[in-house]
């Protein structure tokens, strides 16, 4: 169940009204991510949306980007946001097993998606400078420069609303999708701070 309020978006007034009526005549809803986001700071929302709106006019495929948003989301653990770029990413083409291969870190027998999944997967794992040969890869796989950019932009993108939707907790309104056995788990119990 959803921590943080939001308002029902047909109920919205003033700039979130007007974000919710552009996503909604977009896609035919506002998700409840998004609603709560909105609720609360729809400058915050415009800001996601606008991240989003670069990375679509960028040279990545809508497959590519999915791909990066799954690999972002299992590795963060955030259930709401791969069910919603599970979703997202059969419409960018991809299959299931391709997505659960991804999802797990697994060849999908596509070498440069598997380079790209290999990359984005040491991007969001590792600290410190990315090891040159983990560029070199995907270089190799047929990124160019641009990419290595978008492919950034796309991680900090989906990485906001997996922050929003680990911290709510949000209520799933796409179809769940099933936990990769053996995948990274949250915590359930708070960290202890030292």
């Amino acid at each position: 169940m959803s921590r943080l309020t939001s308002v029902r978006p047909e109920e919205a007034t003033g700039p979130a009204a007007e974000v919710f009526a552009k996503i909604k005549k977009a896609v035919g809803k506002v998700p409840n991510a998004y609603a709560t986001v909105g609720t609360h700071s729809p400058e915050a929302l415009s800001a996601a949306l606008a991240f989003d709106a670069a990375v679509a006019a960028g040279t990545l495929g809508k497959a590519d980007v999915e791909v990066i948003k799954l690999a972002v989301s299992e590795h963060a653990g955030c259930n709401y946001c791969v069910a919603a770029h599970t979703l997202m990413g059969k419409i960018a083409g991809l299959s299931s097993d391709e997505m659960r291969q991804v999802r797990a870190g697994e060849a999908t027998g596509d070498a440069k998606r598997d380079a790209l999944t290999a990359y984005v997967r040491t991007l969001v794992a590792t600290r410190g400078t990315v090891p040159e040969a983990a560029v070199d890869a995907v270089r190799a796989a047929g990124y160019t420069d641009r990419q290595l950019i978008e492919i950034n932009l796309a991680i900090a993108s989906i990485t906001f609303t997996n922050l929003v939707n680990r911290v709510n907790d949000t209520t799933l309104d796409f179809p769940a999708v099933s936990a990769i056995p053996g995948a990274m788990k949250r915590p359930t119990e708070p960290v202890p701070a030292s």
